[in-house]
């Protein structure tokens, strides 16, 4: 019988379940969050067993990155979600920084994620750890997808109340958002859609940027945040890279990554990349499986 192993990818828009046979890939399947700080536990444990249910059962073990796990007990709410669906099996739980460093191979190393929220974590392979930024959209996430569709959202703001024309990167919110004028912003950003609603909106700003004005200053700052949260880990740990860079903005925007890159090298940090692989892949690194060629599953 296949040694089977479940990595859980849990982030702040969608839960991605993988399944190993034998540290192999066999199944893998996706549903929305089951991150108990953005999502209610009836609908975090409806997703879980979306993806289980589609994975299969019989797992000896359960390898679960998420978001927000600082403390035991936040550990210990998810376990409670995923030991019903894996009876038996070894539940281990990571903050989902770790899935990343992790599925990018490396033992040593700052793992960052820039996607809906943001967050730093790194350490040196011999028991050195750090951790920056992930605090939630409340308190921090500068840099990350929702952060800046809002500011995108207040530099349109701004230039109404300035009484100035939109600019090409308030033309095409309003138009992605189905509004006539900046004022109809209020009242959308503090209505029905969440946190994944907006930071979907980022892609506007990553996509304008590419000609300059408000958005490209937008994108730079956002490098500058992301930036000092990897020379703040790196301090701490004494770390010179690599660094490997996840979520859906980290892994996609090769300016994010390029402009991370120059601003910490002059620190001594090399190896900035993006991840090639989805970061529940790192289940298996965890686990003591070296991680399979990019790709699908079998």
């Amino acid at each position: 019988m296949a040694e089977v192993l479940i990595g859980l990818d849990i982030g702040g828009s969608k839960t991605h379940a993988v399944r190993f046979e034998d540290g192999m890939p066999a199944a893998e399947a996706v549903a929305a969050s089951a991150n108990v700080q953005n999502v209610s536990r009836a609908e975090a444990a409806a997703a879980l067993r979306e993806v289980f249910a589609a994975v299969g059962a019989g797992a000896r073990a359960v390898v679960a990155g998420a978001g927000g796990v600082d403390t035991a007990d936040d550990a210990g709410a998810l376990v409670s979600l995923i030991a019903p669906l894996a009876p038996g099996a070894r539940i281990h739980v990571v903050h989902d920084s770790r899935l990343i460093l992790a599925a990018g191979g490396a033992r040593s190393g700052i793992a960052v994620i820039v996607g809906t929220g943001t967050a730093a974590w790194g350490t040196d392979g011999a028991g050195r750890e750090a951790r920056a930024g992930g605090w939630g959209y409340l308190l921090g996430d500068e840099g990350s997808g929702y952060w800046l569709a809002r500011e995108a959202v207040r530099h349109a703001l701004r230039r109404r109340d300035q009484g100035l024309a939109p600019d090409a990167l308030t033309r095409a919110l309003l138009a992605d958002c189905g509004l006539a004028e900046p004022a109809e912003l209020i009242a959308a950003f503090h209505g029905g859609a969440g946190r994944a609603y907006w930071a979907q909106r980022a892609r506007l700003v990553i996509e304008a940027a590419e000609h300059g004005g408000a958005a490209a200053a937008l994108v730079d700052d956002a490098v500058r945040h992301l930036s000092g949260l990897v020379l703040q880990v790196a301090r701490q740990i004494g770390s010179a890279g690599p660094v490997i860079l996840g979520g859906g903005i980290g892994t996609n925007v090769p300016r994010i990554a390029e402009g991370i890159a120059a601003a910490v090298a002059g620190a001594g940090i090399r190896g900035v990349r993006q991840l090639d692989r989805a970061p529940a892949f790192g289940a298996a690194f965890l686990a003591g499986i070296e991680p399979p060629a990019a790709g699908s599953v079998r």
